[in-house]
């Protein structure tokens, strides 16, 4: 069999063309990573992305190569060659014209421009719903996070956003970021990014309600484009820079829906071996899949699906084993563009209450890590009535119940109780 430098020099080009593909290219070791960017290098050949900690090579293929693509597929020093898929944000909102039409938030979503950001409770930052009435929000209340406050609002606990970037905004606190997909900026062009991380920690300007954990850090990660879409690539690259920059949190409200990635399952892994809590949003998919998405699917992610202000699992929501907790992710009003503020529905606003929650833990008790997170989210979780497990998960996250002395105590005691009545959470797939 060739070496393997030279098999992935048989198939590499330097420049997409009609001919080639984007692939991710896993090696066991560091020594052969690096000598393939060097064989690379020798020819002129620029990868679209390379990253060390992970021992991946992005590069554009030539798809008519085939036995030379399966001959490094198969070669004894390369882990997998997979395609570099594309992930897609898990927010909608309802198209303002078709009462029950969702505009999702990805590339195809043309109608999700700036202006409709802009549209609804932009400028002055004023309360319009039902909520101007209370101080909490629903949303807030429901998951107990007021309950919490007295002890901490979140302080040096840090959350990376890894989504279409964080906008400048007077209600959100940033304390930098990064771009992944080439670009030098990490402000956002899509709204998606901006909006996930005023539920997690807005500080509440203007009069506006805070966010679970007001005074957690937000770092900005760009990894979806200005339609909220990004590659798996951008996405490990985020995740390596979290890893670096020892960022406790890490939320993603993205997913894939029907692909599987080992790289991005590997990226997730290391860094929960880093201590990382990586929160992800499950997916709006409903009932449709019998499955949740990437990264939220795999075990060493904390997956969350989406309640309504009523208390139930939001018909969108991802149906399928792996669910950890529920969090509320019916029209969310949180930041936007421009400065202004936006309702919004889908997954995407479940995972980022989530996010905020874990920060508010950590911040009480920077020791937790992430089993002990999972387990205390998991075992003060309030069940809701007449849903499945593969709808909820534990239920929907209780931050008073979490943050007790005697959760840690108490979450042996639920896990294997709910074990024994059919629960199979802990069988997340890959």
């Amino acid at each position: 069999m060739p070496n393997v430098e030279r098999l992935l020099l048989s198939c590499s080009k330097g420049r997409s063309s009609g001919h080639t593909t984007r692939k991710l290219i896993g090696f066991k070791s560091q020594s052969q990573y690096t000598q393939c960017l060097k064989e690379l290098a020798k020819y002129g050949i620029r990868p679209v992305k390379s990253i060390r900690r992970n021992r991946v090579i992005c590069c554009h293929v030539d798809s008519r190569r085939t036995q030379q693509l399966q001959s490094l597929a198969q070669h004894p020093n390369v882990s997998y060659v997979e395609p570099d898929f594309k992930l897609h944000a898990h927010g909608f909102q309802v198209h303002p014209k078709a009462k029950n039409a969702k505009v999702r938030i990805h590339a195809k979503a043309s109608l999700y421009s700036r202006k409709n950001l802009r549209t609804r409770g932009a400028g002055k930052g004023k309360l319009h719903s039902d909520s101007s009435s209370s101080s909490v929000g629903w949303n807030l209340s429901q998951i107990e996070a007021n309950k919490v406050w007295s002890a901490t609002k979140g302080k040096g606990a840090g959350i990376a956003i890894i989504d279409t970037g964080i906008a400048k905004h007077s209600d959100l606190r940033i304390c930098g970021g990064v771009n992944t997909m080439g670009g030098s900026s990490y402000i956002d062009d899509n709204g998606h990014g901006t909006h996930v991380a005023g539920i997690a920690a807005a500080v509440g300007a203007n009069g506006m309600l805070q966010g679970v954990a007001p005074r957690a850090r937000l770092y900005a990660v760009k990894a979806l484009d200005a339609n909220g879409a990004g590659y798996v690539s951008d996405i490990i690259k985020g995740i390596d820079w979290c890893i670096s920059k020892k960022i406790p949190i890490i939320n993603m409200s993205l997913g894939l829906e029907g692909e599987t990635s080992s790289a991005l399952k590997e990226a997730v892994q290391r860094a929960r071996q880093s201590g990382i809590i990586v929160v992800a949003s499950a997916g709006n998919s409903g009932t449709s899949t019998g499955r949740i998405d990437q990264p939220a699917r795999y075990s060493t992610a904390i997956a969350v699906a989406a309640s309504t202000r009523k208390g139930k699992v939001a018909n969108y929501s991802s149906r399928g084993y792996g669910i950890d907790v529920t969090a509320p992710g019916s029209y969310i009003k949180s930041t936007s563009l421009g400065g202004g503020y936006q309702v919004l529905s889908g997954t995407s606003m479940s995972s980022p209450h989530v996010a905020g929650g874990v920060a508010l833990l950590k911040s009480l008790d920077p020791s937790l890590g992430p089993t002990a997170i999972t387990k205390r989210l998991r075992a003060s979780a309030k069940r809701i009535s007449n849903y499945s497990y593969k709808a909820q998960g534990y239920g929907i996250m209780q931050l008073g119940g979490a943050t007790s002395s005697s959760s840690s105590e108490q979450s042996t005691e639920a896990a294997s109780r709910k074990s024994k009545s059919g629960h199979k959470s802990s069988r997340k797939r890959s």
